[in-house]
Order: structure tokens, then C-alpha cells, then sequence
């Protein structure tokens, strides 16, 4: 297994597309810091002062690099999985397209080991991204902003003293990557059900798309649905900067997300597993 993974890890990082979402990434976050340094900062106190000087006596660097650390995760999580898909649905339809999978069934080495392999190195690159996305954003925003106590402005007031922040950001960056490994699952899943790469990438933007539509709007029949719908728990990691943090919560979704990552995997597995490879 470790050699499949081991020459599946040398497939992945010697394809240029690889390399998409980190090169994207590191251009736009570098020029949004630039610009919130150069000005748009500004924006965000007055916003923040309009809200808060009625009833509060704001002192100190308010807007630092963990304020915009943590804006920075808020705003980029519906972004992460376009970047996710364009490798996670080539993983299984990208080799159908080429017509490699022959030559791999060649070998004394079953499917499953082989879909398994390929699963381990989708969540690899579906850490790194989301960890060099997470690590970039908060060393830019605390290199351009300086560093100090977080305020969170989200049903209530909250001041997280810093000595406690890197804590807090290591467990959200955790929780965060769980969520985006749902999402390389199921371009994963709809990677094994094709031979086009672009099919998986679609699928995966239009469930998710819709299912942000569906727990958006407030009707019942919605509301219904909504605990079935995976982006439901997407915001899991920003339960630790409450206060006292909710485990239980966290934990139930923590399951929730990794029953719904086992499923995608499995489901993968069984049909690969049963599929005619004719290329």
C-alpha cells in the first residue's frame, strides 16, 4: 500500500494542474492584504466603530492579524473546494481518460487497494491546500497588521486574550480540513462514476451551490432537509471561538462529517470495484 501511495503522490505533484490552487492562492491573498493595508483596513474600523462606540470604549490594535486571519477563513471556505475538485475528480476519471487503468490491473493489485491509494493522496493534497491557505492568510495578516488580542463581533461581544489564539486557529485549521475532505470526497465519488474530468468538477460546485441555497432560504420543507445536507456542518471550526466552547456540538458534527466521508469513499469503492474498465 505504501508504494501505491508513494507513486500516487509522485502522479499528483508532477501534474501542473496540481499546482492551481496554490499558485491562485498565493497571488489573491498577497494582493488583498496588500489592498486592506493600503486603505481598505479603514473600511472595516468605521464599520466596526459605528456598530461598537455607542456602547464601548475600543482601545488597542482591534484590527490585527488574527481579526483578519479569521475573516480571511470566512471568507475564502465557499473558494477552497473549485481548487479541490480540479485534482480530486481527475483522481480516478482522469486515469479513464488517459487509458492507464489496464495497464495498473495489469499488476497482481486489486481495485480497492488501488481506489484506496488514490483516496489517501486526495486527503493529503486536500490538507495542504487548506493548510497552506490557512497558514499563508494569517502570517500575511500578522506580518501587515501586527498581532493582539481577537475580537468577534458574532451573537454577542468576545475578546480571546493572543496567549490562547494560536490554540484556537490550529483546532478551526483542523475542523476546516475535515470539512474540505467531504468535499474531496465527493468529487472523488463522482470522479470514480466517469471518465471525463470535468463532470466531477461540475457535479461537485452544483450540489454544493444548491445545498447553500437550501440552507439559505427560510422556508420548512428547506429547513427539513437541511440536517442532511453536508455544508450544514462546514461551519464547524468557528465553534471554537465561542465561548465556552460547545464539544459536544463540535464532536456530534465532527462524526457527522466523517460518517458523510466514509460514505463517498465506500460508495466509490463499490462501484469502481464493479465497473468495466474498457480503456
Amino acid at each position: 500500500m505504501l508504494r501505491l501511495i508513494r507513486f500516487e503522490l509522485i502522479k499528483t505533484f508532477t501534474r501542473w494542474r496540481t499546482y492551481i490552487g496554490f499558485l491562485a492562492f498565493g497571488m489573491i491573498v498577497p494582493l488583498v492584504v496588500a489592498g486592506l493595508k493600503l486603505g481598505g483596513k479603514y473600511s472595516f474600523e468605521r464599520h466596526l466603530l459605528s456598530v461598537l462606540q455607542n456602547d464601548f470604549v475600543i482601545g488597542g490594535n482591534v484590527l490585527n492579524g488574527w481579526f483578519f486571519g479569521l475573516f480571511f477563513m470566512g471568507a475564502l471556505w465557499v473558494h477552497i473546494p473549485i481548487v479541490l475538485t480540479i485534482v480530486a475528480g481527475d483522481k480516478i476519471a482522469g486515469e479513464g481518460n488517459a487509458g492507464t487503468f489496464r495497464f495498473l490491473l495489469t499488476h497482481a493489485v486489486s481495485r480497492t487497494r488501488i481506489i484506496t491509494a488514490k483516496f489517501i493522496v486526495t486527503l493529503i493534497y486536500t490538507a495542504l491546500i487548506v493548510l497552506f491557505i490557512g497558514g499563508l492568510t494569517l502570517g500575511l495578516s500578522l506580518w501587515a497588521f501586527g498581532s493582539g488580542d481577537l475580537l468577534i463581533i458574532r451573537k454577542g461581544i468576545l475578546v480571546i486574550p493572543e496567549a490562547r489564539l494560536p490554540e484556537h486557529f490550529l483546532m478551526a485549521y483542523a475542523l476546516a480540513t475535515l470539512a474540505m475532505f467531504v468535499v474531496s470526497s465527493l468529487s472523488f465519488l463522482f470522479s470514480a462514476l466517469t471518465d471525463n474530468s470535468i463532470g466531477p468538477i461540475i457535479a461537485t460546485m452544483a450540489v454544493i451551490i444548491v445545498s447553500i441555497i437550501i440552507i439559505s432560504l427560510p422556508f420548512e420543507l428547506f429547513q427539513a432537509i437541511r440536517p442532511y445536507l453536508f455544508v450544514n456542518y462546514f461551519d464547524v471550526w468557528q465553534k471554537v471561538f465561542d465561548d465556552p466552547i460547545p464539544w459536544g456540538v463540535i464532536r456530534s458534527q465532527v462524526i457527522i462529517l466523517a460518517g458523510f466521508i466514509l460514505a463517498f469513499f465506500l460508495a466509490a469503492v463499490i462501484y469502481f470495484s464493479r465497473k468495466d474498465i474498457l480503456s
